[in-house]
């Protein structure tokens, strides 16, 4: 059996127990009726993910995939591939916008190596080594990847979360690949079934011109890949990116382990799609961080059937979303074992 199937079989629903008890406790508390909304709802959550009513959440790991990508020489970005390498680097250095916001909701970040086009040699044990290849192929031309390669991605990304899993409570994804909202849009317009144009958006930047373009690169990628939206390796084979699958097989890892992941934006999300195809129960370990200005994010939200916690216009990526989504996860956990019940607080109830 393979390291996927037996991560896949080895996931279980969240726990009914622990969630009726925290849901009696948060019903309980000195408080209108519910009165602190989805932070409520967040906290039942947490206690079912993790099994426990008093969820731990205090050790906090960003894991950060970078991977290029072959179509980023088709014209759709605003940046050179090399800026990958130079962002992975700053990534390590800790003067990156993800760092930032990760020192500020106490997180670590961990930068996973799955496919940059580069050497990170002079980094040395700054990145974590899981190169697949050197980046991928086009998807206007033919299929990212092999379905081994797909396979060895998906499995280096349990790997990372099984390796972090004895020091990690709560997982934030991030990305980093130049070119990587391309292969995002053609993998959300498969898995749910839309148009290229209804989920392809300006990524980094690019103006009106260069939008219709990458429009009609996501269009032949969609021609030229005939995909199964339930295959979840040959989806990411044909559509996406190494970070992608490292990022579908952290999140695989981390529901077997019963960690929570909170997923970052467009490219996250479409990596959590893979995910899905894999293992619908791996959905039920996820927490969606916010609502991206890239126009396929809330077509991918909705197939996951997730609610993102904040709606910032954020399009960064990196981690960032889940990095500031991460002090709600704090709160929510805080609301659920700080805050006094009626009885604690001898305060009286609301009259019938």
């Amino acid at each position: 059996m393979s390291l996927l199937d037996k991560t896949v079989s080895s996931i279980v629903p969240p726990d009914p127990v622990a969630k009726a008890a925290a849901r009696a406790r948060l019903e309980r508390l000195a408080m209108p009726f519910w009165s602190l909304g989805r932070l409520m709802d967040l906290a039942e959550e947490l206690a079912a993910m993790t099994g426990s009513t008093r969820p731990p959440v205090e050790r906090k790991t960003i894991v950060v995939m970078a991977g290029d990508h072959g179509v980023a020489a088709d014209g759709v970005s605003a940046y050179p591939q090399e800026v990958t390498v130079q962002m992975v680097a700053n990534f390590v250095a800790g003067g990156a916008s993800i760092n930032a916001l990760a020192r500020q909701a106490g997180a670590r970040v961990v930068v996973v190596d799955m496919g940059v086009a580069g050497d990170l040699g002079a980094l040395g044990g700054g990145v974590l080594a899981r190169k697949v290849a050197p980046g991928t192929a086009s998807i206007v031309r033919g299929p990212a990847m092999t379905r081994e390669q797909a396979l060895q991605a998906v499995e280096a990304g349990i790997e990372v979360a099984r390796g972090l899993g004895p020091t990690t409570d709560i997982f934030g994804t991030g990305e980093m690949g130049i070119g990587n909202t391309t292969p995002s849009s053609a993998l959300v317009a498969a898995v749910c079934g839309v148009k290229a144009a209804e989920v392809t958006g300006r990524g980094t930047g690019i103006g009106d011109e260069q939008l219709q373009h990458k429009v009609r690169m996501v269009e032949r990628s969609l021609s030229v890949n005939k995909v199964d939206p339930g295959d979840g390796v040959g989806l990411l084979a044909k559509l996406g990116g190494f970070e992608i699958g490292g990022l579908a097989g952290l999140i695989l890892g981390a529901a077997a382990l019963r960690r929570p992941v909170v997923v970052d934006g467009f490219i996250s999300t479409a990596a959590a799609l893979v995910a899905q195809a894999l293992c619908p129960l791996a959905t039920d370990y996820l927490i969606a961080a916010h609502r991206s200005v890239e126009r396929g994010h809330r077509v991918a939200l909705e197939k996951l059937g997730k609610t993102p916690l904040l709606d910032m216009d954020l399009r960064l990526g990196e981690g960032t979303g889940a990095a500031l989504a991460m002090n709600l996860v704090d709160a929510a956990v805080c609301i659920l074992t700080e805050v006094a019940t009626f009885e604690e607080a001898s305060v009286s109830q609301r009259q019938s």
